[in-house]
């Protein structure tokens, strides 16, 4: 496998050379499996905005409603497969001494596609949180058996999913940054680089004197400060720099 074009010798060797490999994933590695954005004509429901459902105002005022959401795009993430930019991520943290996957997907493709080094910033679709007691279990149904989904203890269910005007799980973003301040390579792939704090991960591994590699498919508010960008598709770009390395 060719190593991708643009890519120097020197970043493949601090690659290979990297004690420490953390990768931030962004929605354009799901996309590429078919994932809908959710933002665009196809994420469209009931020509409802998601902006007006990922809330917790929408939960409080209308539960089955958001529910009803989210088992549609449950409905559409579970056939769906991981592509070759998952593989490659999963095969690199084998090779890699210490590795920290964070994404900012909640669509479960990285754990299906084997990486087990992982945070998710923003949850994952398919697991569900008392609202009672704030137990997290995992909820494969597709469709959901009951909407709302009802918790054991008799309290409703809801998306472990961090919608907008909640805060980032505090453990997960304190794991996060240690990663990124300890990290000797961070590549960033598949996200716009606009979204904080993610959007802040790459500055901030860049002052620590860490190697930054962005994959994207095209240029971003980080290019600038990145030590090395590739434009094109995740899906083929991180097999090839995987493969790369020997």
């Amino acid at each position: 496998m060719p190593t991708p074009t643009g890519l120097s010798d020197e970043i493949i060797d601090a690659l290979r050379k990297a004690r420490s490999v953390v990768v931030l994933t962004g929605a354009g590695v799901s996309a590429e499996s078919g994932v809908p954005t959710f933002r665009g004509q196809e994420g469209l429901w009931r020509n409802y905005n998601p902006q007006e459902l990922a809330t917790p105002e929408a939960f409080n005022k209308d539960p089955t409603l958001v529910w009803e959401w989210y088992d549609w795009r449950r409905g559409l993430i579970a056939p769906l497969e991981p592509n070759p930019a998952h593989l490659a991520i999963a095969e690199l943290e084998k090779r890699s001494p210490s590795f920290l996957l964070i994404t900012q997907n909640i669509d479960g493709l990285h754990k299906k596609g084997g990486s087990k080094q992982m945070l998710e910033l923003h949850g994952n679709i398919w697991n569900v949180r008392c609202v009672a007691e704030g137990n997290v279990t995992e909820n494969h149904d597709v469709p959901l058996q009951n909407i709302p989904p009802m918790c054991s203890c008799g309290a409703m269910l809801r998306p472990h999913i961090v919608w907008f005007g909640e805060s980032l799980d505090p453990h997960i973003l304190h794991q996060s940054l240690q990663a990124i301040e300890a990290c000797d390579f961070l590549i960033v792939a598949g996200t716009s680089a606009v979204v904080q704090p993610s959007a802040s991960f790459p500055i901030m591994a860049r002052e620590r004197g860490a190697t930054v590699l962005e994959v994207n498919m095209e240029p971003t508010p980080i290019s600038s400060v990145v030590n090395s960008s590739l434009f094109g598709k995740a899906g083929e770009l991180l097999p090839q720099l995987v493969a790369s390395l020997g």
